[in-house]
């Protein structure tokens, strides 16, 4: 083995010429120093990356300032870019104290590099900038996030022309955000202003244009828009906020006379994320708009405050069934007569809004109906006949139960009760001694069948005595130990004895309150409640306040 390796050592060339014209054939710049730091060799490479070392020339004062630096620091590395070259520089130790730099050429390497960097925060962007619009609901919140956002990745300053939301005047109107803002600013630009800068009429209108510099005569109007301190800008990027109902409005990117335009990359990822503004922006006025119709809806769907009726005394409870929008399928009227009054309360077939909206066909209907007939069976045979008549019944195949009740005072302040029954449980008669008396009214449910039979029963209410009409949403109400067991007819009669004596309100909130313990959170039905006491809380012959709740 020691005699291989001495003839492998014999081998090497030892004609310095030789070794010359190897290291001349590197790739990779070699440069070696003696022990005081001077230059001994410079290889062709090395002469070619940093011609201004030489043989003789001291490293710790070259013109190179990384490597100077390097030698003097006694550091191993240095990176620097030379000449338009970026370069990286290794120290090896070599025999008798001298040393050599070995230095390649890394410009391909750091640009790979960059262009990833570049990629990974324009993704970080759009990433981040796709969250926040995703999140933005509301017009306003989605202005501000779109001018936000690219500052100062993308600009100095941004500027977002819009036309505003129904009912504004058709006038543009603007959004800013600079760094030096506290927040977002917001002002009406008009036309002139908005004519005044090139390719922003475009961009409104869909196209798109190319970045152009500042230019006082033409663009001086949009000077009131930027921030008094901004300055004079450089460059700007006019973007329009596409959306599928067409341009949403335009983004205008403002960079400083001192930073750099805008490259085609950047001009790219200002387009995209320009395009997702203007999506969000879009979906932010579709959800306006159906929040402002449910809004509607909801309002005229709604249980109404119950009426202020003489010689009588009522309250209504309400709950939908996990319905964000507080609307579904039971419900409960109360109309004026001249006797008294006339009262419903149903359950339609079904949930959400699509029950409420047969909801409100049966309320507007007994609104009509009860004009022409105020007796309880007839007008509910008058409804079912009006549902069944409806031009899509046979589509749609809902029905309602439903309780309809004639309030009529008498002389000694009591209250005679004339209810018809349409498949609905039966409403309960709360006595001031605690009995409890079912109206026994069963019925056909309304508006499943032409030949729908229905059926009236008379009860009377001695002062103090309540009736109370419920929907199943009570009674079928799952909770309790074991979360399955229905609050059921049994306890809704011990609820109800132990509240006898008490006002309508008082019970309505009794009967909430203990449906809401045994659910325990609980997803479930619609809840709709109507009690009825006879008597007023004021002066004889005057009527006790209607009252509503609800819960939930």
């Amino acid at each position: 083995m020691t005699t291989a390796r001495r003839s492998a050592g014999a081998a090497l060339p030892a004609d310095p010429r030789l070794a010359r014209e190897v290291l001349d054939g590197l790739a990779e710049a070699v440069v070696t120093t003696d022990p005081a730091g001077v230059v001994t060799l410079v290889n062709a490479m090395a002469a070619e990356l940093l011609p201004e070392l030489t043989p003789g020339a001291d490293l710790a004062d070259c013109p190179v300032p990384a490597l100077a630096d390097a030698v003097r620091g006694g550091a191993g590395t240095f990176d620097t870019e030379h000449h338009g070259r970026w370069l990286r520089g290794v120290r090896r130790g070599l025999a008798g104290g001298t040393c050599a730099w070995y230095v390649r050429d890394v410009t391909e390497e750091q640009a790979r590099a960059d262009a990833l960097r570049a990629e990974r925060s324009r993704t970080a962007f759009l990433a981040r900038a796709g969250s926040r619009l995703g999140l933005s609901l509301h017009r306003d919140q989605t202005l501000r996030a779109a001018v936000t956002l690219p500052v100062p990745y993308l600009a100095d300053a941004a500027v977002v022309v819009h036309r505003p939301a129904p009912p504004a005047e058709d006038q543009p109107h603007w959004v800013r955000y600079a760094a030096d803002d506290p927040g977002p600013v917001t002002g009406a630009a008009g036309w002139r202003t908005v004519e005044s800068v090139p390719g922003l009429v475009e961009a409104l209108d869909g196209d798109t244009t190319e970045p152009n510099p500042w230019l006082d005569a033409e663009v001086a109007d949009l000077a009131e828009v930027l921030p008094a301190g901004f300055g004079r800008p450089g460059t700007l990027l006019i973007s329009p906020m596409r959306s599928a109902g067409g341009p949403a409005g335009a983004l205008i990117l403002a960079r400083g006379a001192e930073r750099s335009g805008f490259d085609p990359r950047e001009v790219e990822l200002a387009r995209e994320f320009a395009a997702r503004a203007g999506a969000a922006l879009a979906a932010a006025e579709l959800y306006g708009e159906q929040a402002h119709l449910a809004r509607v809806l909801q309002n005229s769907l709604l249980p109404p405050d119950l009426p202020s009726l003489p010689g009588m005394t009522m309250a209504g409870g309400y709950r939908a069934a996990g319905d964000s929008l507080r609307i579904g399928g039971d419900f409960y009227d109360l109309f004026p007569t001249p006797g008294g009054g006339l009262f419903a309360l149903g359950d339609v077939c079904g949930k959400g809004v699509g029950a409420a909206v047969l909801t409100g066909r049966v309320r507007q209907s007994l609104q009509t109906l009860r004009l022409v007939e105020q007796r309880p069976r007839e007008l509910m045979d008058l409804l079912n006949h009006a549902l069944l008549d409806a031009p899509d019944a046979a589509r749609r195949a809902q029905f309602t139960t439903l309780l309809l009740g004639a309030l009529t005072r008498e002389p000694d302040g009591g209250l005679l009760v004339r209810v018809a029954g349409g498949g609905h449980p039966a409403p309960m008669v709360v006595r001031t001694d605690g009995r409890i008396e079912p109206v026994r009214v069963g019925g056909m449910p309304v508006g499943a069948l032409s030949a729908a039979r229905f059926v009236e029963a008379e009860v009377r209410l001695a002062p103090g005595d309540l009736l109370v009409a419920y929907t199943d949403g009570v009674t079928e109400a799952p909770g309790g130990p074991t979360r399955l067991e229905m609050f059921g007819d049994a306890r809704l009669r011990r609820a109800l004895a132990s509240g006898a004596g008490l006002p309508p309100s008082a019970l309505v909130d009794r009967l909430l309150q203990l449906v809401d313990e045994w659910l325990g959170g609980q997803v479930h039905d619609d809840i709709a409640m109507l009690v009825v006491a006879a008597g007023g809380a004021g002066p004889a012959g005057s009527g006790g306040a209607g009252h509503r709740r609800l819960a939930g």
